[in-house]
């Protein structure tokens, strides 16, 4: 939604701007110069990142144009779920949630939060965790360390998508360049046309610059910072579950485990105490 109105926004600015200062918006249509910048940037990101970085990045891109993935009614449901699976264990032992581990999918405690049950990293990962606590082979400092690296691992895999639209983004204006010499060229040997005909073709090899500049900078290069945002966010997520899961782990009360992992929320998503507390009883009572 704000992609498409921010692209608005500046398309409205910028054109707008250069029409009232009575500018011939017609003059700015070159679609084969177009073609020299986005095939060129496109060719030489498929040459440095083909494969596996790119098909993450084609994966994402449906992801741009939708919000943040994690809300604070996300979180309320997060919490709940963790609740009642820590409740669980404390009251009827580790082996009791052994059926919800195996099989989450099909659990009547993770089916009563479709939010997070839909979210198979989360779920996986959460489940890892019980079934590795379950075990009773790890301790929590081994637990720990396991959980960090594979929330590094994780980070590190879901940052290919932004080193793509980086790198695209960064060689937009490289090729706008080389779109404008050609235009040069080309305009270098046409010299027998009269001066208005000559001005329109150096005014085209010009606009090569421009767009290479208007396509990295203003299309493109947002793309990246939208899907770092989605990263760090989903960053977040996994920091609560392991924030939560180790409280647990050390002998925390579930309520108190609880209240450890929503301390590891940003303020734009963290619910109060109060909030949770309430939330919690009634999902509980379902």
């Amino acid at each position: 939604m704000f992609v498409i109105i921010g692209y608005i926004f500046m398309v409205a600015c910028i054109f707008g701007a250069y029409a009232a200062h009575g500018g011939e918006l017609g003059v700015l249509w070159q679609p084969v110069e177009i073609i020299i910048i986005f095939g060129g940037g496109i060719g030489a990101t498929i040459v440095g990142y083909g494969g596996k970085p790119m098909k993450a990045f084609l994966k994402s891109i449906p992801l741009l144009f939708k919000g943040p993935p994690y809300n604070k009614n996300f979180y309320m449901d997060l919490f709940a779920l963790m609740f009642e699976l820590l409740s669980k264990i404390r009251k009827e032992g580790l082996m009791s949630i052994e059926g919800d581990v195996e099989d989450p999918h099909n659990s009547p405690v993770f089916s009563k939060y479709p939010k997070v049950a839909h979210d198979h990293h989360l779920v996986e990962f959460i489940t890892d965790y019980l079934r590795l606590m379950v075990g009773g082979n790890l301790n929590a400092f081994e637990i720990e360390n396991l959980m960090d690296v594979e929330i590094d691992t994780h980070h590190h895999e879901a940052a290919d998508p932004v080193t793509v639209v980086t790198k695209l983004a960064d060689g937009l204006p490289a090729f706008g360049i080389v779109a404008a010499v050609m235009g040069v060229v080309h305009t270098m040997g046409s010299l027998h046309l009269p001066p208005s005909e000559l001005g329109k073709l150096i005014g085209a090899a010009l606009v090569g610059t421009f767009m290479g500049i208007l396509l990295a900078y203003g299309f493109v290069g947002p793309l990246a910072a939208i899907l770092e945002a989605r990263n760090a966010a989903v960053h977040q997520a996994f920091t609560v579950i392991k924030t939560t899961m180790l409280a647990s782990l050390n002998g925390y009360a579930p309520q108190v485990a609880v209240e450890f992992g929503r301390k590891a929320l940003n303020s734009t998503e963290r619910p109060s105490f109060k909030e949770l507390e309430e939330f919690v009883k009634n999902a509980k009572s379902k």
